[in-house]
């Protein structure tokens, strides 16, 4: 298949700008898979196509208010800086804009409310995606101070006139949120209240939690017209000893696996064992899933709607007819009459179930 078999007319005013004012009030999309129907339904009404014994995995990654902003002392220019990985204590790769200004040796002061913090990063090195090192000083750590100058790095389609403000700090992560390291949320997740796990919980389902931390690679555009020639970004991955043997128990009795979310996905289908097992671990994942592709662990998926072209929308393809190449236009089907119902798109949209 072509990147370009992926494409599909979305108009704009139905991608999502902000979040629903409550987070189970988004809708749901229900797709069978074997017969190809389509149930139209509110978030909290996914309890009725859960079943005693399901276990549902959700991506416990915690945002980091990544997106900082500074000033050259030398020229006034400004800089704004995006972290996106960690190296070790105030040493981090990050965007940056402009990034041809910061060349190595550029030193940066660090800006919190337009006054200065006493924070200053230099670049001391650049890498073959346009990536800069940072090394920060004047803070015991610069990942402990996000919390008061960073800002929600929202997906760039989410357009503010100003800053994202306390409301996208609080609805851009998930309430089972626990382990820094994203810069962009597991969306899948955001429509859960802690009463409805709760509920869900009381009915029989088990819940069981991964770590994958989204990197900015998840809206980086397939570049490659051949799906097998693009190379996928690498994410750092977890699951505990405790979370493969309830997943490993589930395969065994025949019990249904529920990814929350594609990310979900990418750990459990990178850690899958044979025989209709998983093993725990950690590490990193560059795994790519496109049609035709065999899901080894996952039975059922929870998602938002994904990106033209893009490696999310190729996931979701693949689950739609796992082994085959129908998923893509049960999905484009799907899509178009979400499209025609008025669904909202993208991180802060709606939600679709695959059964």
């Amino acid at each position: 298949m072509r990147t370009s078999d992926f494409h599909f007319n979305l108009p704009e005013e139905l991608i999502a700008q902000s979040p629903a004012p409550q987070r189970d009030q988004s809708r749901l999309l229900v797709l069978h898979r074997v017969s190809g129907r389509l149930d139209h339904t509110s978030f909290p009404d996914i309890q009725a196509f859960l079943r005693p014994g399901d276990v549902l995995v959700l991506n416990d990654t915690r945002v980091i208010p990544a997106r900082l902003r500074g000033t050259n002392p030398r020229t006034g220019g400004k800089f704004e800086i995006l972290l996106v990985e960690e190296n070790d204590t105030n040493d981090w790769w990050a965007m940056m804009r402009p990034g041809k200004r910061a060349r190595v040796g550029t030193g940066i002061a660090i800006t919190g409310r337009d006054a200065d913090t006493g924070i200053t990063a230099t670049v001391i090195e650049t890498n073959d995606e346009g990536h800069r090192r940072l090394r920060f000083r004047g803070t015991p750590d610069i990942a402990k101070a996000l919390e008061l100058l960073g800002e929600v790095p929202l997906p760039p389609y989410i357009h503010r006139d100003t800053p994202p403000g306390d409301a996208d700090r609080e609805r851009y992560q998930t309430v089972y949120a626990h382990r820094m390291g994203s810069v962009a949320a597991p969306t899948a997740g955001l429509h859960f209240t802690e009463a409805l796990l709760d509920r869900i919980r009381s009915q029989g389902v088990q819940v069981c939690f991964t770590t994958l931390h989204v990197g900015l690679g998840t809206f980086a555009p397939v570049k490659t017209e051949d799906l097998a020639a693009h190379r996928m970004h690498e994410e750092r991955y977890e699951l505990s000893p405790a979370g493969a043997e309830m997943i490993t128990a589930a395969k065994r009795e025949g019990r249904r696996v529920i990814a929350v979310g594609t990310t979900s996905v990418r750990v459990l289908e990178t850690l899958a064992a044979d025989p209709g097992g998983i093993r725990p671990g950690s590490g990193r994942t560059s795994i790519f899933i496109y049609p035709p592709y065999r899901f080894k662990v996952v039975d059922a998926l929870l998602t938002n709607f994904h990106l033209p072209c893009s490696t999310l929308l190729m996931l979701v393809s693949a689950f739609a007819d796992p082994g085959g190449l129908r998923g893509r236009d049960l999905i484009l089907s799907a899509y178009a009459e979400a499209i025609r119902a008025r669904y909202r798109f993208f991180s802060y949209g709606d939600a679709m179930l695959i059964l």
